[in-house]
């Protein structure tokens, strides 16, 4: 599609909206969504709970995560190899993963064999039995990752940028907790996270794919219909972030490693903030498009100053992340930072073209379409719409949404969340 054509109504009628969207709350707080696609014979479950890490004491961060990753060890029905055997003898899967205010979900099936999933969801979400030996080895899995971790030069500049950025927030923590935190979590920890946390207030399952909206619905009654906690907790709410008032740079040294990873920052707009979308665009122009952008482009082709280099996004309930990442040998760490700087102040000073801004905006309106094309992008962009609060028609509204942002859309937006002189800068190497 050309950057200046609008959109064809048929296009649009091809995108989740109001009229093809089912949406239906149940009585006891679970959101149902769902759309319908006859073109594969398959079905995608996919959906979240309201039991996230922000519920996690300091002392035992990671037991969201711990207790989401051990919900399929066992349930008061069937142990660990039966939950397996019965999803691998029919081809379909079950996950689950935590996140700071959610625990995510996701499974897929052919469709005959849905209420076989969905009365494995239901099972483990509602009566896990988190038995003694799994969860030990469970545990030294967790702690294997953690070990991981700690070696690996990206993760570490990451992990060190949000303590940097989200210093006294929960953003600061990683939900995957810490080696000494995940020690301290027993079995009883983990059935008592479960016992208060999960519940259906807040849940929302999407169900996309080859099954009728309201039989998939009374399928998902069935299972979820009657689950009760009248002692589930509201969500923590978020405290205010405190934005840097000048440069912070921390190193964490990791011996015997050839690259050095830097990311460098700030905060970013939350997923509902009108500043989003500009955000997005320029973020495009500055580290995404092409060959990772202008980023890429001064730091990688250009100066050779780099194995990779591109800015990104991050955006949520809360507030976001705006940062470029970076690997780097270890002797140019000092000049690719100064080079990123430069291009970051380049950034907010002069915006972007006219014709940076315009195959942005074809980009993002052209790539809708694909990232739409499967059950489980449908699924995702349901619950985007359930979690932020976007409304029904809004993939029918974004073609038009992205057109109207203005070049001073995107440089007052970059204005407002980068100042190259209150930076957080982390680096990790040796």
């Amino acid at each position: 599609m050309s950057r200046h054509q609008p959109s064809t109504i048929s296009n649009l009628k091809s995108l989740p909206g109001s009229d093809d969207i089912t949406r239906f709350p149940l009585a006891n707080g679970i959101v149902f969504l769902s759309r319908t696609n006859f073109n594969s014979p398959s079905v995608v479950i996919s959906g979240y709970l309201q039991a996230g890490s922000l519920f996690d004491t300091d002392e035992k961060l990671g037991l969201a995560d711990f207790t989401a990753s051990a919900l399929m060890r066992g349930s008061s029905q069937r142990d660990f190899q039966q939950i397996y055997d019965a999803l691998e003898s029919c081809g379909a899967s079950l996950s689950f993963s935590a996140g700071s205010h959610t625990i995510g979900f996701s499974g897929r099936c052919l469709a005959e064999d849905l209420p076989l999933l969905l009365n494995t969801l239901a099972e483990v979400i509602r009566q896990p039995t988190f038995p003694g030996e799994q969860v030990e080895k469970l545990r030294a899995q967790l702690l294997t990752g953690l070990a991981i971790r700690a070696q690996d030069t990206a993760d570490m500049a990451a992990l060190t940028f949000d303590q940097i950025v989200f210093a006294n927030h929960p953003y600061s923590r990683p939900e995957d907790g810490f080696p000494e935190t995940i020690q301290a979590i027993c079995r009883d920890d983990l059935a008592e996270f479960h016992r208060r946390n999960y519940g259906p207030r807040g849940m929302v399952i999407a169900v996309v794919g080859a099954v009728e909206p309201q039989e998939a619905m009374q399928q998902v009654a069935r299972v979820l219909g009657d689950w009760e906690n009248p002692q589930q907790p509201e969500p923590p709410a978020l405290p205010l972030l405190t934005p840097l008032n000048e440069t912070l740079t921390r190193r964490v040294t990791i011996v015997g490693k050839s690259q050095s990873d830097i990311v460098l920052g700030g905060y970013g707009p939350a997923r509902r903030d009108p500043e989003y979308l500009p955000a997005s665009l320029g973020n495009s122009v500055l580290g995404q498009f092409g060959m990772m952008g202008r980023i890429g482009d001064a730091v990688r082709e250009k100066s050779g100053l780099a194995y990779y280099a591109y800015s990104s996004l991050s955006a949520g309930i809360g507030p976001g992340s705006w940062e470029v990442s970076a690997g780097v040998n270890p002797g140019n760490v000092t000049k690719a930072a100064d080079l990123i700087r430069a291009e970051i102040t380049r950034f907010i000073e002069n915006g972007v073209s006219a014709d940076e801004l315009a195959d942005s905006q074809a980009n993002f309106i052209g790539r809708l379409p694909l990232s739409l094309e499967s059950n489980a992008g449908v699924a995702n962009a349901l619950l985007n719409i359930e979690r932020f609060d976007l409304g029904l028609d809004y993939y029918r509204r974004f073609p038009d949404m992205v057109r109207a942002v203005s070049l001073e859309d995107v440089l007052q937006t970059a204005r407002k969340f980068f100042h190259p002189d209150q930076l957080a800068i982390a680096i990790a190497g040796p």
